[in-house]
């Protein structure tokens, strides 16, 4: 997303990658843990930012509804596979 931002992923990635690992560290007070665990890019701006603060939320739902359609796919992929390899 970076990228077709026209922003330095690499740059950006990298500060995002370190505020993450960050909320991980033990000697951080849980507020600060917090504000780091929900970083994610601002790529108006150009910048890491808090998601949370920002109201950007990934829900539930959609993630579960994904993850179905994505099996259903590889059954249906598997299913032709066999039907393919009976037919001599």
């Amino acid at each position: 997303m970076a990228i077709n931002a026209a922003k330095d992923a690499t740059e950006l990635l990298a500060k995002l990658r370190v505020y993450h690992n960050a909320s991980k560290k033990i000697g951080c007070d849980d507020e600060k843990k917090i504000a780091l665990k929900y970083s994610g890019l601002d790529l108006v701006l150009g910048k890491v930012r808090n998601n949370l603060t920002h109201g950007v939320l990934e829900p539930t739902m959609s993630k579960v509804k994904s993850l179905k359609f994505a099996v259903e796919a590889a059954i249906t992929i598997l299913r032709i596979d066999d039907c393919i390899k009976l037919a001599k």
